[in-house]
C-alpha cells in the first residue's frame, strides 16, 4: 500500500504489533455488488458462452437432483 501513501503507518503499526484501523465490513454491500458483478459478466458474454453456460447449468442441476432424489 506504499503507493497509497499508507507505507510509512502500516508498516510502523505491523512492526510495533499495534492494529491498524479496521474498518467494518458491509456485507449486504459486498453482496450488492457480487449480485452486480455477476449480472454484468453475464450480460456481456458472446451468446456462445450463454449456451455453454446454460447447458451447464442445466447438466448440474439434473446430476443434482438425480444425486439428491
Amino acid at each position: 500500500m506504499v503507493e497509497y501513501g499508507n507505507g510509512v503507518s502500516q508498516g510502523a503499526g505491523q512492526v510495533g504489533g499495534g492494529h491498524g484501523g479496521g474498518g467494518s465490513v458491509d456485507v449486504g454491500a459486498a453482496v450488492g455488488d457480487w449480485i452486480a458483478n455477476a449480472g454484468h459478466t453475464i450480460a456481456t458474454m458472446p451468446p456462445a458462452e450463454l449456451a455453454v453456460l446454460i447447458i451447464a447449468l442445466l447438466a448440474g442441476l439434473f446430476l443434482l437432483r438425480r444425486l439428491v432424489f
